[in-house]
């Protein structure tokens, strides 16, 4: 199998040729060729950066995915894995997902998804609890307005400073593609399908809309 290492802003995908790759999708043509570079690479998304840049034998790490990252209104990059891996575990027990906000936009935001059943727990809720109860359970707010309020202290510059911030209700759905197949957070479909939701975080008209202090 061989392996190439394409740029993409600050992040570098990692894409794959050989007989152990698939040589494309059933019946589907268009995804075939939007999935395949000029010479033959499997386009994966994945962004990786070296465990050591002074000794590439090594080998590489993860760096989250190059289809979400985006820039700011200001030309700032906004690399989306870090900064969601952070905001998840930084909002343990009661955040099971983060989809960033932010493109074409001068601030950073996040939709916040509860993490139903921990968080349950934390709040004391029985187990008919929804997630909209979840949500609107004054100590989860007030849970994510510290945990707003701590990262916006621990943030250096306008990429990693959450702004402006919305407990999701009501939960992501498979049918609309907001969750994969392997069950992980489509951020792309998300921001699709909420683009509504989006605007008006934007436009301080989203409802329980939260900013760090």
């Amino acid at each position: 199998m061989e392996l190439k290492l394409v740029k993409h802003g600050d992040k570098v995908e990692v894409r794959y040729r050989g007989p152990n790759i698939t040589p494309g999708y059933w019946r589907n043509d268009d995804v075939t060729k939007e999935s395949f570079d000029e010479e033959g690479f499997f386009c994966t998304g994945d962004a990786v950066t070296w465990i050591d840049e002074n000794d590439i034998h090594q080998g590489l790490k993860f760096d989250g995915r190059v289809a979400e990252d985006f820039k700011l209104a200001t030309g700032t990059f906004v690399s989306v894995g870090p900064l969601r891996a952070k905001i998840i575990a930084a909002g343990a027990p009661f955040i099971q997902d983060a989809v960033i906000t932010g493109l074409n936009m001068k601030e950073v935001g996040v939709l916040i998804i509860p993490a139903l059943i921990p968080a349950r727990k934390a709040l004391g809720l029985p187990d008919t609890a929804s997630l909209a109860d979840v949500a609107q359970h004054p100590k989860m707010i007030e849970a994510i307005q510290s945990l707003l309020n701590t990262l916006a202290r621990s943030s250096t510059g306008s990429s990693s400073r959450i702004a402006r911030a919305v407990v999701l209700s009501d939960p992501p759905s498979i049918d609309k593609g907001e969750i994969t197949d392997k069950g992980s957070i489509n951020q792309r479909a998300v921001l699709k399908e909420r683009d509504a939701l989006v605007q008006a975080l934007y436009s301080d008209t989203a409802a329980n809309m939260l900013k760090p202090s």
